[in-house]
């Protein structure tokens, strides 16, 4: 295997550790965000600062570069210009159509319900107040409003009464990312629990899944998850069938987190992204034979994946910053954090803070019960404070 330049569109922690994934399987990588010092930049061999979805500035880059592979891993990227780079004989990962498609809620969506015919929320899109209105009443109360283009939840609210449909409105548009200014409002599933399915697609090999992740979620964000989550096994299998049919019609090789709503019905596809996901943190507490990460890089390099195996139970909590900062922050608590048995943590390096960010994560693992070890995480997040 020839050493690949790798371009990263998108530094941010996730990023950073498929960066370290791949410097150890011996690849080049470019990482680039619209701030300096983000998580992935700290670790690459080089860097650019640049506005994605400027598509000058990203031709810029592409050309002056000349990479084997894009890797875009945030939403906010001008994602139309990567049919172009597949043209010139640059591999986007896992593929341009995948990108594009799933960088904008309406266009998964659409082919998950419509063309694939796969179990979902009733849902409507919505480009005013008054469209929402209307979205709201079509779906009924309570329903859950996000806007098309975002990421780790922001802008994403419930709306349980006539006066909260205008605050979900000027919410989305707040969280919205780029300049698609529309929002999907969607039927509340009643579900028992919420799972990602990390699906792996390979280039010679067949699809494999991970065990299913466990999450729970404030503020739209992701704050503990936990594998495997505990579920009857036809209905994990009911979502594996979903989600083969969902990235094989994507195409490309990779990782994707692929989200449902488990109810008492069945499994429901939620979302879908095609790159690590957040709440596959857990996955670098041991539980895998390899992480969501190593997953990812060993996918798209087109090293094949035989199998992946649960080695041992794990969870994760966020370690969260409470204040606006611009200046670098400082962690205390960690002495007392490493005297908890069976447990890590992990620093994010993210040169400024705002409330709820996130800074790093809690890591948990052992044989007992997914809940206990829950506990465990957060006893560890709980003791770092960031200031």
């Amino acid at each position: 295997m020839t050493r690949k330049k790798i371009l990263l569109l998108g530094s941010g922690e996730l990023g950073k550790e498929f960066v370290i994934a791949c410097q150890r399987l011996g690849q080049y990588v470019v990482a680039v965000d619209n701030y300096l010092g983000a998580p992935a930049m700290q670790v690459a061999h080089e860097f650019e600062v640049i506005n994605m979805l400027d598509a000058n500035e990203l031709d810029r880059i592409v050309a002056k570069h000349n990479p084997d592979l894009i890797v875009p891993e945030i939403e906010a990227i001008r994602t139309e210009q990567f049919y172009n780079y597949e043209n010139q004989g640059i591999k986007v990962v896992p593929s341009a159509k995948a990108a594009n498609f799933t960088m904008n809620r309406k266009a998964i969506r659409d082919l998950a319900a419509r063309d694939l015919g796969l179990r979902t929320a009733t849902y409507r899109y919505a480009t005013s107040f008054e469209e929402l209105k209307k979205g709201v009443h079509v779906c009924g109360m309570p329903c859950v409003v996000k806007p098309l283009m975002s990421s780790s939840g922001k802008g994403q609210s419930v709306i349980k009464t006539e006066s909260d449909i205008e605050k979900a409105w000027n919410y989305a548009m707040e969280g919205s990312r780029g300049d698609l200014k529309e929002v999907i409002v969607e039927s509340f599933v009643d579900f028992d629990f919420e799972i990602t399915l990390l699906t792996v697609t390979q280039k010679n090999g067949e699809t494999l899944f991970c065990p299913p992740i466990g999450h729970k979620q404030e503020r739209g964000d992701y704050q503990e998850s936990w594998q495997p989550q505990p579920m009857l096994n036809e209905y994990l299998l009911e979502a594996q069938d979903m989600a083969a049919k969902v990235t094989k019609e994507l195409g490309g090789e990779g990782i994707w987190g692929v989200e449902f709503f488990i109810t008492k019905e069945g499994a429901y596809f939620s979302e879908l992204s095609p790159r690590p996901h957040d709440t596959g943190m857990v996955t670098l507490a041991g539980t895998q034979n390899f992480s969501e990460f190593e997953l990812h890089a060993r996918a798209i390099l087109g090293l094949p994946i035989p199998e992946i195996k649960l080695l041992i139970n794990g969870a994760s909590s966020v370690v969260l910053a409470s204040k606006e900062s611009t200046e670098y922050p400082v962690f205390k608590g960690l002495e007392n954090a490493s005297k908890i048995a069976n447990t890590s943590f992990v620093l994010f390096g993210k040169p400024t803070s705002r409330p709820y960010r996130r800074m790093g994560v809690a890591l948990a693992c052992g044989n007992e019960e997914v809940v206990e070890l829950v506990e465990l995480a957060k006893s560890v997040s709980s003791e770092i404070k960031v200031s």
